[in-house]
């Protein structure tokens, strides 16, 4: 829908409110959802003007009801309907008469019911695109936002006033996360349960929250994303152009809806990889609890990013830090060393005791009151060694926490670095916790959250910086002649597997780095061959029935000369004859031996959000390290950059202990090449090579065996 953005205002901020299907009877959907927008429990009634609709009614928590949105004498910009399924579709029709601008429609009984309820949606669809009135819904929560004190839900509570827009697909996760966030005094910007997706979805609600001023950071629960590209595009947008931050809770993780499928790429893929890859191309820090996810947004929608690394912890006890030290080394953080001036300010200051720990952590002992908290804090801080810190707190008897909590906060925000707390407890620091989080501090019940949270807002800052978002385009290939290969393979077949041989002029038409090769059907023709390459060979079976060709003795290494290559070929035949009984032999495959290197696998599997690429260690072993990473294509460059990077086993290519440095570069450009080739040619529904042998900097990489499934579309 063009300009589905800026028409979202009437469904966020609208002047005006139908409730279709507003009830008397208490406990209802339609009477509770009234009842938040005109007598709220906890809060302001909306703004605006609120119009009930219902046919047998005359009046509802004192406002006056009509009978259809078409009697309603005012212009109405939005209309929430909870009533029946089966109605909904008449009143879309009154809405579109009466020219209401937007739509939210709680009903369940749509595609999540079954068959006539998917049917129903897809009219649903049709009718408000065509009206060109976003819908939000149906089978959903509603939407709250508390800048205008619209509670446009049937939550139990609403949401206080903040900086987090907060999207979720479900609703019923959406009324524990209100709660919860209230115990947090966590506020929401902009607050959505979008249920079924059927016209607004959560790429045009990520465009309309990066351009909302009131939200610093965005938070997302899902459970599907409709198109990969535009998220990702959406989502790069939001992150990078606009500084916001992204966090996000995606159920499903396990692996038991994979497809079985004949690639690595495909086995090593399991059910989450795909939305794994996704967050990882666009700038999405993915979390795995809701608890984690307000950690992280209480730090974003509060505190500036950090400048680096470096941590400082300030602490009434040891022990915690400690605990604190050891969270941030495993976090990845580091310790701040310290300046000299700094532990001589701290020592010559008469508030720090000479039992203080000067060095970091800064210890000020038990017996601290918020005037040493408060010192300590202003000269380690502005160490310009620090980058971040985190003011641990335990309640002994004589702790102060309700005026550390007053007082902590104006010196933070005159230092400009970010800064956290940690006041340990519950009911004998929650003054100070309030205090603290009133005036823009978050705080965190243990030292280990608060590092953990400080270390994401590192991470997040590095992932920031990898600005460079360009695609590859790639001149030299040839797509024409390699859709006349894939078109030939599927002339009179819906699929077909390629083996290495049968793959060569697809690769050859991306230019990926070949062998010399040729193609034996006898054991004179092999023996030609290999006097042709003038070389040691590897000689290979070329099998369909084939999967494992060197465990099942079909490949032979180091041949050389005519009588090996005859030898070989027989050699290859008995092999397969006995290990892989009844398989069918295409020819044998005889290439020139590759120059020493790593081996390492690219390869690609078709899923359901688009052609997901993968990179690895490779060869014989790859399934069992599964040292692997998974992203999108098409991608940017810097996104195979970091992918190869991403690997455990990268040190390997990067020169371990004396050993020689790897053609990175090489790698990275068989990846953008086949990430281009995968995406200009859907049929190509997988493909592996395996091994890619990466050869020392600057010689570039040779591809030692590959397999392709094509698969008409």
């Amino acid at each position: 829908m063009a300009n589905l953005t800026s028409k979202l205002d009437a469904i966020f901020n609208p002047k005006s409110i139908a409730v279709v299907g507003a009830s008397t009877k208490p406990g209802t959907v339609g009477n509770d959802l009234l009842a938040n927008l005109v007598a709220p429990k906890d809060g302001k009634p909306f703004v605006g003007e609120v119009y009930p609709i219902n046919p047998k009614a005359d009046e509802i928590f004192g406002k006056k009801v009509y009978k259809t949105v078409g009697d309603v004498p005012e212009n109405i910009d939005l209309a929430v309907l909870c009533l029946n399924a089966k109605f909904v579709l008449d009143t879309v029709e009154q809405c579109k008469a009466k020219g209401i601008k937007g739509l939210v429609i709680i009903s369940a009984g749509f595609k999540e019911s079954g068959k006539e309820g998917a049917e129903l949606e897809k009219q649903l669809t049709e009718k408000v695109c065509s009206a060109g009135i976003p819908l939000i819904g149906p089978n959903c929560l509603g939407v709250i936002n508390p800048y205008g004190n619209m509670n446009a839900s049937f939550a139990a509570k609403s949401a206080l006033k903040g900086r987090l827009g907060f999207v979720s697909q479900s609703g019923a996760f959406c009324t524990s996360v209100l709660d919860y966030a209230e115990s947090r005094q966590i506020g929401f910007s902009k607050f959505v349960s979008f249920g079924n997706k059927a016209d607004v979805s959560e790429i045009d609600l990520l465009e309309y929250l990066a351009d909302d001023p009131e939200t610093k950071a965005i938070a997302f629960y899902l459970e599907s994303i409709g198109n990969a590209k535009q998220f990702i595009e959406a989502a790069s947008k939001t992150f990078w152009e606009k500084g916001k931050p992204i966090l996000c809770i995606k159920s499903g993780r396990s692996a038991e809806g994979a497809k079985a499928v004949s690639s690595h790429t495909g086995s090593l893929a399991g059910g989450d990889a795909e939305y794994q890859a996704i967050f990882k191309q666009s700038g999405v820090q993915r979390v795995d609890t809701i608890s984690e996810l307000f950690d992280l947004a209480a730090f974003y929608t509060t505190q500036p990013l950090p400048k680096g690394p470096r941590l400082a912890i300030i602490t009434n006890a040891g022990g915690p830090g400690i605990m604190a030290t050891d969270a941030a080394i495993a976090a990845g953080l580091k310790l701040a060393r310290l300046e000299e001036t700094t532990e001589q300010k701290l020592k010559e200051n008469p508030l720090i005791p000479e039992a203080a720990a000067l060095h970091n952590p800064v210890d000020v002992i038990g017996d601290a009151h918020s005037d040493r908290y408060q010192i300590a804090t202003e000269i380690v801080m502005s160490d310009p060694n620090v980058d971040l810190g985190v003011i641990v707190l335990t309640p002994q008897s004589m702790t102060d926490s309700d005026n550390c909590g007053k007082i902590l906060p104006d010196v933070i925000k005159k230092i400009g670095k970010p800064v956290v707390g940690a006041f340990m407890g519950v009911k004998q620091v929650a003054d100070g916790v309030k205090n603290l989080i009133d005036q823009g501090v978050p705080n965190y019940a243990f030292p280990e959250d608060a590092v953990k949270s400080l270390a994401a807002a590192v991470k997040l800052v590095e992932m920031k910086s990898q600005t460079d978002r360009e695609y590859v385009e790639y001149q030299d290939v040839d797509a024409e002649a390699a859709k006349k290969v894939i078109d030939g393979y599927l002339s009179d077949s819906p699929e077909k597997y390629l083996t290495q041989a049968e793959a060569r002029p697809l690769f050859e038409a991306y230019k990926l780095p070949l062998l010399k090769s040729g193609v034996a059907k006898s054991a004179d023709e092999a023996a030609e061959i290999v006097s042709g390459i003038g070389s040691k060979v590897v000689m290979k079976v070329m099998s369909a029935d084939v999967k494992h060709k060197f465990d099942a003795g079909g490949v032979l290494l180091n041949v050389e000369g005519a009588d090996g290559a005859r030898k070989g070929y027989d050699q290859i035949y008995a092999n397969i004859a006995k290990n892989v009984p009844g398989a069918n032999i295409d020819s044998i495959l005889i290439e020139q031996m590759a120059l020493e290197g790593d081996e390492v696998i690219v390869g690609c599997n078709r899923g359901g959000l688009g052609p997901l690429m993968m990179f690895g260690l490779g060869g014989t072993f790859v399934e069992l390290f599964k040292d692997v990473q998974f992203r999108l294509a098409p991608m940017w460059k810097t996104t195979a950059e970091e992918m190869v990077r991403s690997i455990k086993s990268f040190k390997k290519l990067d020169g371990f202990r004396g050993t020689p440095k790897r053609d990175v570069a090489a790698i990275i450009d068989v990846i953008l090449r086949t990430s281009a080739m995968v995406v200009n040619h859907p049929e190509i529904a997988e493909f592996d090579v395996n091994p890619l042998i990466v050869h020392a900097e600057g010689k570039g990489a040779s591809v030692a065996d590959s397999r392709v499934m094509l698969r008409k579309k």
